[in-house]
């Protein structure tokens, strides 16, 4: 086959060589046909970088596209870490995006919603901006109300992360690193942060989060990609079903701060122990879920080992077929239901956002952990590594 092409191209460049000399063209003739990509080449992982936009401050920011061997596609900026687009095959094979986002570069930088993001220091709130290391007390800039949210004014979803992309024989990827220097947001510690986003060829998106500080400081990273498996702008998640595999949660107060108690989901809105639409949850008579504004709670999630990757979620959406599981080391999700979009953000695709129009499934340590004894502690100290790992997997029913 190979042979046969050659000696056709060869007859083919020597005819256009010909023609060119009796027609006295001074232009070379044009490129040959490409062959035909081979099985191989069609089913590679794939990794590429594009200019994606540029800061007030002149510096260049890139997007890094990852496509898999089944068509799964990712898109992320080394703004933030910034997820932008997520192509994910239905039941039929096609291929769309199933997650929230903005229509260009400028519109994440003038009005940024945490959509797609890396979250640091920490993730979630921090009650009146301020806690504790060793008697010694940190005040955090409040950026939500009296409390601190997602690390601040200006937390890891604002920055240029360094990137480096690469590939492997069954995935490809970005290592997205950066140094939160002392003092930055009011949290101690020069802060070594890397962050991977792995694609594999099993329709997993990997995230694994790694830091080291020199001096005590607390850590709580996620990510915050809005989801609809439906599809972006394909209205509502409410028919979506969820399966959430925690027994507690972490109730709040009206400023959505824990109250430090682990309560039962049992004989709660909270409950998702087995597979239930999210409509039948968020559209009830509770003091919780008014609190929220719908369901914006940490779930303490069934761990036989603290540090194992245990399954935590899992999502199907009836009309398209997909199934979502995220897996995670973690010992808690914030499940937010979208409950503050308010068709004001310029959606990418072209629809603006209406309540509940995503949902977020945040990996993290609980909320205000730093000022709640009895949590897990989120304290990092120089000599340690913090270590985390989450998984979300796509498949078809």
């Amino acid at each position: 086959m190979k042979n046969e092409f050659s000696r056709s191209t060869s007859r083919w460049l020597a005819g256009a060589l010909l023609a060119a000399t009796l027609l006295g063209c001074s232009k070379p003739p044009p490129a040959p046909p490409k062959a035909p990509p081979t099985p191989e080449e069609k089913s590679k992982n794939t990794i590429s970088k594009a200019a994606f936009g540029t800061l007030p401050d002149g510096t260049a920011v890139d997007l890094f596209t990852m496509v898999n061997a089944n068509g799964m596609e990712v898109r992320a900026t080394n703004y933030g870490g910034i997820i932008t687009a997520l192509l994910v095959p239905d039941g039929t094979g096609k291929a769309t995006d199933v997650t929230l986002g903005l229509k260009s570069f400028d519109d994440y930088v003038k009005n940024p919603p945490y959509f797609g993001a890396i979250i640091g220091r920490y993730g979630n709130r921090i009650a009146k901006g301020q806690f504790k290391i060793d008697d010694q007390t940190f005040k955090l800039p409040k950026n939500d109300g009296p409390n601190t949210l997602h690390g601040g004014v200006k937390g890891f979803d604002k920055v240029v992360w360094q990137a480096e992309p690469f590939e492997k024989e069954d995935s490809v990827g970005v290592i997205f690193t950066y140094t939160s220097k002392d003092g930055e947001e009011g949290f101690p510690g020069n802060l070594q942060t890397r962050v991977t986003y792995t694609l594999t060829d099993k329709n997993e998106l990997s995230l694994d989060y790694h830091a080291t500080t020199d001096k005590p400081t607390v850590v709580n990273l996620t990510q915050h990609a809005y989801f609809n498996l439906a599809g972006d702008g394909n209205g509502d998640v409410l028919g979506h079903e969820f399966t959430i595999y925690a027994d507690g949660y972490t109730p709040v107060n009206k400023q959505l701060i824990p109250t430090g108690k682990i309560e039962p989901v049992t004989d709660t809105p909270f409950d998702f122990r087995n597979k239930v639409k999210l409509a039948d949850r968020v559209n009830v008579d509770n003091e919780q879920i008014k609190f929220g504004k719908g369901i914006d709670h940490n779930f303490v999630l069934k761990k036989k080992d603290p540090k194992a990757l245990t399954l935590a979620a899992r999502v199907s959406e009836p009309t398209t077929r997909r199934v979502m599981e995220v897996h995670t080391t973690e010992p808690g999700v914030q499940f937010y239901t979208g409950n503050f979009l308010d068709d004001t953000l310029a959606a990418k695709a072209g629809k603006p956002y209406a309540k509940h129009s995503g949902f977020c499934l945040e990996t993290q340590h609980f909320p205000d952990s730093p000022n709640q004894p009895e949590f897990p502690s989120t304290v990092l100290r120089p000599g340690e590594e913090y270590n985390s790992k989450t998984v979300y997997t796509f498949s078809v029913r």
